[in-house]
């Protein structure tokens, strides 16, 4: 079993689906967990789970409230070893009806909020010569789809970002890498279903369906699944995994 006392790992976009579930797993696993989110509420229901985890609001596109939550957290639990960069928004449009206001919205959170959130994690792990930094990308960051442009090139940019990362801090001790999860049973695949019965007039059941046959495994990916791979490479052996892309899209390749 992975052991992870003495760890303190930083996560955003923690209240609910694939950032609650890495939360979790990370603190039954002996690590301190500061989970953060735009809404307190559903933060405040992870925490209460385990004495590991301590909740504090952000919205991760605000650099100085970032800086100021890093600082906090270290405060309480000690220096930062361990960040995911999970927080993002999925919103589709064709990119014919794309403004420009609705592009910096999405780049805003995915890939901003994922830059400041990675950076900031940095000084402890320098320091400490030893360091884990997770970004939460999407099988959308590896390929093209319709309606998805600004979140596809979002997320394609949060790869980018691990890859430039990772070679930066090579035998420092620090390994970046992306999990690029298919479609996900959180949230985030409920409002999907709304919004293509919204466009399509489809029922639910095909609206799901139509999320769920997009992952050749034939269901949908469950957040644990996504918040084991975390786990690992946080733990021993997983020292030779940088700058990789780990897909968990149950055979999309």
């Amino acid at each position: 079993m992975t052991d992870l006392s003495g760890k303190h790992a930083l996560i955003t976009g923690g209240g609910t689906g694939i950032g609650a579930a890495i939360a979790l797993v990370l603190a039954n696993a002996g690590s301190k967990v500061t989970v953060t989110g735009r809404r307190i509420e559903p933060l405040e229901e992870i925490a209460a789970q385990s004495d590991n985890i301590r909740p504090a609001s952000l919205d991760v596109a605000d650099e100085v409230a970032t800086a100021k939550i890093f600082a906090e957290a270290k405060e309480a639990f000690g220096p930062i070893s361990i960040v995911v960069a999970n927080a993002g928004i999925a919103e589709t449009l064709p990119i014919i009806k794309s403004d420009l206001a609705f592009w910096r919205r999405t780049m805003s959170t995915n890939l901003d909020g994922a830059f400041l959130t990675m950076q900031a994690g940095l000084p402890d792990m320098l320091e400490n010569g030893w360091g884990r930094i997770i970004a939460v990308s999407s099988i959308a960051g590896q390929k093209g789809l319709a309606r998805g442009t600004a979140y596809c090139a979002s997320k394609h940019g949060l790869i980018g970002l691990t890859r430039a990362m990772s070679a930066e801090f090579i035998g420092k001790g620090i390994t970046v890498n992306a999990l690029c999860p298919g479609y996900v049973r959180t949230p985030i695949v409920d409002r999907g279903v709304t919004n293509i019965m919204e466009k399509t007039g489809l029922d639910a059941e095909k609206a799901l369906k139509a999320m769920v046959d997009a992952n050749p495994i034939g269901r949908l990916i469950e957040p644990e699944e996504v918040a084991a791979a975390a786990l690992y490479l946080c733990g021993p052996g997983s020292e030779a995994y940088n700058g990789q892309t780990l897909q968990l899209a149950g055979g999309d390749v």
